[in-house]
């Protein structure tokens, strides 16, 4: 059978087995285009936002990109450089694809690029990532953010691409939850309560959450799962539309929910990972992406060890892959 030491890692197992979910897993918590920013409210909406729940858990200004490391007993939060050794402003497909493969794509392709994927980006994500390496050790992997029936037609007709999450997932031959996994509860949605499928997808028989309920739906979904994942992508919406009053109230949304998904998370079985690809919300004064470094948060025992292996995004996945004992790959 396999036994955790005394770092928080799996040791090697001699049936090739992960133990159950629910005593050992990951989970990354996925705000896209969320990055640690000036103290200024004109242009900050972090500076006026009310954001207990994190500010419990990191203390007072713990937004501000001056601050640096920040260690509590509960969790670390690291500054993270999403800019890599590369000029320009970094991009949503070659940032995700870097947190989930561990590797610099932007340094690989030689720029920043985004929204989605293009060729070589698509070849390098399935050429490996968290999802394949949790699957391929015996481990269950998901990504928990579900899709309507239009994405996957729209998929399938070519008029749309995946974007680097989903086809990571999909690489490693997992498939994407769907409105029946939301009814069901085995997924969350990306607005959080799910009111978007009621009124722009025409889902009504989708049960509505509230914010608390979907943190906890979060939580409790996690433990079931060796490696998960979930993308909240309409933070990057809210930092390239609408006002500085809007984003306010968008981050006290994502606040709400990650004070019920704190709540309910178990530290001694599971590393919670909240972090982000590029900078965007946290400068409202214009609507592009920014340099800030982005805010990676862990939560779960030895989190203050873990995160003194991150400095850029290349290193969260090796933090995933301590965590659950797998091997470093060998990139080709």
């Amino acid at each position: 059978m396999a036994r955790l030491d005394e770092q928080g890692g799996l040791d090697v197992v001699t049936n090739g087995r992960f133990p159950s979910p629910a005593q050992k897993h990951v989970h990354i918590f996925f705000m896209d285009g969320v990055g640690l920013g000036a103290p200024d409210p004109a242009t900050n909406p972090f500076a006026t936002a009310q954001m207990p729940h994190l500010t419990a858990l990191l203390g007072e200004n713990w937004y501000l990109a001056q601050n640096g490391r920040i260690v509590t007993p509960r969790a670390t939060l690291i500054p993270t450089d999403a800019n890599l050794g590369v000029n320009g402003r970094p991009q949503s497909a070659t940032g995700q694809a870097t947190i989930l493969t561990g590797r610099n794509i932007p340094k690989l392709i030689g720029e920043h690029y985004g929204p989605k994927p293009n060729t070589i980006i698509a070849n390098l994500i399935r050429q490996g990532n968290l999802f394949q390496e949790v699957v391929q050790a015996g481990g269950h992997a998901a990504l928990i953010t579900p899709y309507p029936q239009q994405y996957f037609d729209a998929i399938t007709s070519g008029r749309r691409l995946y974007s680097a999450v989903p086809l990571a997932a999909t690489s490693a031959g997992l498939p994407l939850m769907t409105a029946d996994n939301l009814k069901n509860g085995r997924a969350v949605s990306p607005g959080f309560t799910g009111q978007g499928w009621h009124t722009h997808l025409g889902y009504t028989d989708i049960p509505l959450l509230t914010l608390e309920e979907a943190g906890r739906q979060i939580a409790t979904i996690a433990r079931t799962w060796h490696f998960s994942f979930f993308e909240h992508w309409p933070s990057d919406r809210s930092g390239h539309r609408g006002t500085l009053q809007q984003a306010v109230h968008h981050l006290e949304i994502i606040d709400t929910v990650l004070g019920s998904l704190l709540e309910h998370w178990n530290d001694n079985h599971g590393l919670l990972i909240i972090t982000s690809d590029h900078g965007n919300i946290e400068e409202k004064h214009h609507r592009q992406h920014t340099t800030n470094p982005v805010p990676t948060i862990l939560v779960g025992n030895g989190h203050q060890q873990l995160a003194n292996q991150i400095k850029d995004l290349t290193d969260i996945a090796k933090v995933v892959r301590q965590w659950l004992g797998l091997p470093t790959p060998s990139w080709p």
